[in-house]
């Protein structure tokens, strides 16, 4: 149920504003990924990470495969935030396709398939910097919290 003392957010540009602001606070996406949040629309998001070798290498010199599995779980969370809701992951499933090379900007698109009350069903595309698909994800989450300042429906 809804708090009515907090005002819900009805402009586009104010709701996204509030989303970064949200994932600001985020050390695990802030401090040590840099995902950078790209766009926020109601139920899609695109999210990116300019990887590190340094970083994000596996000990072959190839990006790590958690690493695109923890840029692909953030942008569930984000996705998921656009429309009201804090969740954590119950499943997730990650095709590899290709990798991207060490030092790449890798970019996440992402959209809502089923947006219920007590789960979300996120589909997400991964892409290197010349837009060739790395892997797809399907990812379901629970519904654990409402972020109940953002609508679940919103134009923009």
């Amino acid at each position: 149920m809804m708090d009515t003392n907090i005002k819900q957010l009805r402009d586009p540009e104010e709701i996204r504003q509030h989303i970064r602001n949200i994932y600001k606070k985020n050390r695990f996406m802030e401090d040590y990924f840099h995902i950078h949040i790209d766009e926020i629309h109601c139920g899609s998001v695109t999210v990116s990470l300019k990887t590190d070798p340094l970083k994000h290498n596996n000990h072959r010199g190839r990006l790590h495969g958690g690493v695109l599995a923890a840029l692909a779980d953030s942008v569930t969370g984000v996705t998921s935030a656009s429309v009201g809701a804090s969740v954590v992951t119950v499943a997730m499933t990650m095709n590899f396709i290709r990798t991207a090379k060490p030092g790449e900007t890798i970019r996440v698109t992402s959209h809502i398939t089923h947006n219920g009350h007590s789960t979300i069903v996120i589909e997400a595309d991964m892409f290197d910097e010349e837009d060739h698909l790395m892997s797809n994800i399907l990812a379901t989450m629970m519904v654990v919290d409402r972020f109940t300042e953002i609508p679940r429906r919103w134009n923009g």
